[in-house]
């Protein structure tokens, strides 16, 4: 079964949420994900009087590596089975071209 969020102590709770609020960076002509803009994270700490800042952002670093990794193993994947799809199976055409 697996884990909700409240199964989870109240740090990693508050960290899955602020973590949530902040924007995802993408860069622009690969589509790669980045992580997230931190410049935000004082502002949203602030606004809902996170106490145990070292300990919260601790866990949302954590979380962005992981979530980065399996982006990234994932995008990889797809890559190379659209390569494999491209390379094997469809009609080779050759153009004979006089001028």
């Amino acid at each position: 079964m697996p884990l909700e969020t409240s199964d989870f102590p109240s740090e990693v709770q508050v960290a899955f949420f602020i973590f949530g609020l902040l924007e995802d960076r993408w860069e622009g002509m690969s589509g790669t994900y980045m992580g997230k803009q931190w410049t935000n994270l004082e502002y949203f700490f602030n606004l809902y009087q996170v106490e145990e800042r070292k300990t919260i952002l601790y866990i949302m670093k954590m979380w962005e590596s992981i979530l980065v990794s399996f982006r990234s193993d994932k995008a990889n994947k797809q890559r190379k089975a659209e390569e494999r799809k491209s390379s094997s199976g469809g009609k080779k055409y050759t153009h004979n071209v006089k001028g």
